[in-house]
């Protein structure tokens, strides 16, 4: 680039950028620098972001958790006591519903990172989520819910009409929407209240997401115990409607903390900016890669994906380079961003590719995950239930995993990170990967626990009655043990994805686990199928059976534990194989080490300025 040229700014309080042999010389408005501070393309003003701003979104979480759990938790036995589904039939029914729930991340993800910017995201899926919930609770006291205090188990409801149904569905997956859009978001949201340029926020931010899966278990415990008693016992109107109106609640926090939000803009659509890499790279197939050094950056601080740190390069994925090779075509022609790509933006293909083999090796542990909200209640149902006189609902023992997460999450924050870092030298205790490492095992142990439990039900099991005299406090080990894994493991990926992710596509990082839980529900709902194929065959019930009594459970259990087993050994390669995204953060410096910039014949700077309205 020629001495003194000018590089457009994406944003912010910068009013002149000027280049001078690789030295930036900022001018600055002098009152808005004593007020304001840019980084990663946000205005923050002094009194914003923070802990303060956090904790209103942290309330959000719980409050729209509670009002997802109330509808979803003991969705399972809605569809059996009230709409009349079979056993396998319900099952693959919340499967499926829970899957889309986690899908319709990416929907939210692809908005914030794209288009909305997290908080217009986060506001409208909450006003769809309370949309769905009103619609929820309305379908089901006016058309299934008939007569009054039917689906207690014990009270038949009378058969539903089509339109009923069709009413029912749609709200649920209304709900699947909104809280799938919504999830996502407010996890990026909560994060971008903290300044990684700032060393004690960067802590912060690392600390917010084990207080964000703790603000989700908080608000889950109520749906876990008090709304399930009531729908259990027949009120499952009210219930909805007290999911309802925390959904409302939880919209109004959030909209009223809108003065106190740090903001982020939006960063573009990341998928012509992908699409431009494979196609460049694809048009220089033939050519041979240049070194590092010699790859086609733009100049100054900031990347050609506006208001995005630059990434330095890196050795995988070398084929993708050639989109970052310089050649003579590009040196005299105009900038096309399909011919020629900006290290960063290869770096941010490059990083997706980096997370995906992690990402598909947490499915089996969300395999684990799903059976808690399908066959863990279906088990609880035909154990006795009864302590003492008091009749304990199975899907209100959910709540032995939400109080293992609590209590672990304590231990986890208060005990083993600061002993982990005294011994591994690292001041977060271990990595993320290993966190997500022993998530996997944890995972496995409860559904070994699980097959354990279900052999002793079959062992108890009272003749010609769908029941079994063993206790349901015999379910607790594999409850704690999945609330024990998932410490570990969804913390472990809402760190590691939203921190390996560019800053153009930090929602869908976030979205990643979600998806995870997504496709395990797809997945789990595929293994029922695929078992139920194969052993129901003649006379034989198959594993699965509407009378779990004349089924065998306990193998499918230890199937996922042998599967999640494999699973591991697979994400061990994997987590070796992987390397860590390497910004660049010093933002003064005015060239990366690895980038050479165009500069025969002046054209450089028309080129660069094409390049960044461009890409």
């Amino acid at each position: 680039m020629e001495t003194g040229s000018k590089v457009p700014l994406s944003q912010g309080d910068l009013s002149l950028r000027e280049l001078d042999s690789g030295n930036i010389n900022v001018v600055q408005n002098e009152d808005k620098q004593k007020n304001s501070h840019i980084f990663g393309g946000c205005f923050k003003r002094s009194n914003s972001g923070g802990w303060s701003s956090a904790f209103i979104l942290l309330a959000n979480q719980a409050l729209a958790t509670l009002a997802f759990f109330g509808a979803g938790v003991n969705l399972v036995l809605f569809l059996t006591r009230v709409l009349g589904q079979d056993n396998a039939s319900a099952a693959n029914n919340v499967s499926l519903w829970t899957g889309t729930v986690y899908l319709c991340s990416f929907i939210g993800a692809f908005l914030s990172d794209s288009y909305w910017g997290r908080y217009l995201t986060c506001a409208i899926f909450q006003v769809i989520f309370v949309v769905g919930l009103a619609l929820l609770s309305l379908s089901s006291s006016l058309f299934l819910l008939k007569p009054e205090g039917c689906g207690d188990g014990k009270l038949m409801c009378a058969p539903n009409s089509s339109f009923g149904s069709t009413m029912f569905y749609i709200a649920i997956y209304l709900v699947a929407l909104g809280y799938g859009g919504h999830q996502p978001t407010l996890a990026t949201f909560g994060a971008d209240q903290f300044d990684e340029s700032d060393a004690k926020q960067k802590v912060s931010k690392s600390v917010f997401f084990c207080y964000f899966y703790f603000a989700l278990n908080v608000g889950s415990l109520f749906s876990n115990t008090i709304l399930v008693y009531f729908e259990d016992s027949g009120k499952w109107a009210a219930g909805f409607w007290v999911s309802t109106g925390s959904a409302v609640i939880a919209l109004l926090s959030f909209l009223l903390g809108s003065g106190g939000y740090r903001y982020l803009k939006s960063y573009g659509n990341p998928l012509p900016r992908v699409a431009q890499v494979f196609v460049a790279a694809m048009r220089k197939w033939n050519l041979k890669c240049a070194n590092g050094e010699e790859l086609y950056e733009v100049e100054g601080s900031e990347s050609a994906i506006k208001g995005s740190r630059k990434i330095l390069h890196s050795n995988e994925f070398q084929c993708l380079d050639k989109a970052a090779t310089i050649t003579d075509d590009d040196r005299r022609g105009v900038a096309n961003p399909w011919r020629l790509c900006t290290i960063t933006q290869v770096e941010e293909s490059k990083c997706i590719l980096r997370m995906l083999p992690i990402w598909l090796c947490t499915i089996i542990y969300s395999v684990v995950f799903t059976q808690m909200a399908s066959l863990f209640v279906e088990q609880g149902d035909v154990t006795d239930a009864h302590i003492g006189k008091f009749h304990l609902p199975a899907a209100s023992m959910s709540a032995f995993d939400i109080c293992s997460v609590l209590i672990c999450t304590g231990i986890y924050r208060q005990i083993l990170v600061p002993l982990a870092g005294r011994l591994s030298g690292n001041t977060r205790g271990i990595t993320e990967l290993q966190r997500m490492g022993v998530g996997l095992i944890i995972g496995m142990l409860a559904m070994i626990a699980a097959g354990i439990t279900e052999i002793e039900r079959l062992k108890r099991a009272v003749p010609n009655k769908h029941s079994s005299s063993l206790s349901i406090l015999w379910q607790i080990p594999q409850y704690m043990l999945v609330g024990a894994s998932e410490v570990f493991m969804y913390v472990g990926q809402l760190e590691f994805f939203n921190g390996q992710a560019p800053d153009g596509i930090k929602s869908f990082g976030s979205s990643l686990c979600m998806a995870s839980i997504s496709l395990g529900n797809y997945v789990s709902s595929m293994l029922v199928n695929l078992v139920m194929g194969i052993t129901k065959k003649g006379s034989r019930p198959g594993w699965i059976p509407e009378n779990l009594n004349d089924g065998h459970m306990d193998r499918f259990y230890f199937l996922i534990a042998a599967l999640t087993a494999v699973d591991f050994l697979i994400y061990v390669l994997c987590a070796k194989w992987y390397n860590c995204i390497n910004m660049e953060e010093d933002n003064t410096v005015a060239q990366p080490k690895n980038s050479v910039i165009v500069t025969e014949d002046g054209a450089s700077k028309q080129q660069e300025e094409e390049m960044l309205n461009r890409v």
